[in-house]
């Protein structure tokens, strides 16, 4: 297995207000309707194929779930997946949450 890029949330706020990552959260939906990064697409079961298909993998791809060990797992299948630079968000959502603004 390779090496999984990992981001700080301060890293990602920076892509975000550049506009150069994607923010993929695989929390639950009713956590993710509760609080979320700004423009953070949740990915389910029911919309996971259409994201996939439609996703841009050439653009930053960051991965969040709650605390930062999930989003490992899931950053590795996403680059086996061909998106070419995936990053795991250190501390999850609650680093956000603890951070920055979040939209509900």
């Amino acid at each position: 297995m390779s090496t999984i890029n990992q981001a700080d949330v301060h890293k990602v706020n920076e892509w975000l207000k550049a506009d150069s990552a994607n923010i993929l959260d695989i929390r639950d939906p009713m956590s993710f309707a509760m609080g979320h990064i700004p423009k953070a697409t949740n990915l389910t079961e029911e919309n996971a194929e259409d994201y996939f298909n439609q996703a841009d993998k050439e653009k930053t791809l960051v991965v969040c779930c709650y605390h930062g060990i999930s989003s490992q797992g899931a950053a590795a299948q996403f680059t086996e997946m061909g998106f070419k630079d995936v990053h795991s968000m250190i501390g999850g959502f609650e680093s956000w949450q603890a951070t920055y603004p979040f939209d509900r």
